[in-house]
């Protein structure tokens, strides 16, 4: 330990000064100083640039991120917008031709109505037509049937036609109600 003491009592009797480095300490940590610090400004710069561009891209990626969503959102509100109106014209279209159909149906069952009673009516014309023509020749055969009986039976021939007439006429009446009193007995 004397050893030791004796030589810092030397080195502090000499001409260095424990606060000041020596001056080839200062030259070269000055110039390693000055390189660092012109590669690291010059580094710096580089990699500040590539943050700040790569900051750009992901903020023009972000927007064009969010201008996707916006223009994705409009699309959908579109889409559905869309999709309500043609809902809501296929509903008029259903309703619409509903309505026609029941329309022409309508229309169908009073054409058809009115078609049945002109042909109900047509056939009962036809048929009084055929009735009064069927009753006229009945008469008229019936009559000249009656007319040569009465000729037999009486014997001389009937030359006045509204004699002839009038017979006829009560043979008929006659006939007309035995056979109304029949059907009413036969019901």
């Amino acid at each position: 330990m004397v050893f030791l003491a004796a030589e810092a009592g030397e080195a502090s009797s000499g001409s260095s000064n424990l606060l000041l480095p020596p001056v080839y300490e200062i030259f070269w940590s000055a110039i390693i100083f000055l390189g660092l610090w012109i590669v690291l400004g010059l580094a710096l710069k580089k990699i500040y640039a590539k943050i700040d561009e790569r900051n750009e891209e992901i903020e023009a990626g972000l927007d064009a991120a969010a201008q996707s969503q916006e223009q994705a959102a409009l699309a959908e509100r579109e889409r559905k917008d869309l999709l309500r109106d043609a809902n809501e014209q296929a509903r008029e279209v259903r309703e619409k031709a509903s309505q026609d159909a029941q329309r022409i149906v309508a229309q169908a069952k009073t054409e058809a109505q009115s078609e049945a009673a002109r042909i109900t009516d047509n056939a009962t014309k036809q048929i009084a037509a055929e009735r009064a023509a069927a009753e006229l020749t009945l008469r008229r055969d019936v009559g000249e049937l009656a007319t040569e009986l009465a000729e037999k039976i009486i014997g001389e021939k009937l030359k006045d036609d509204e004699v002839s007439s009038r017979v006829i006429d009560r043979f008929m009446d006659q006939l007309e109600s035995s056979m109304e009193t029949e059907g009413a007995n036969a019901q």
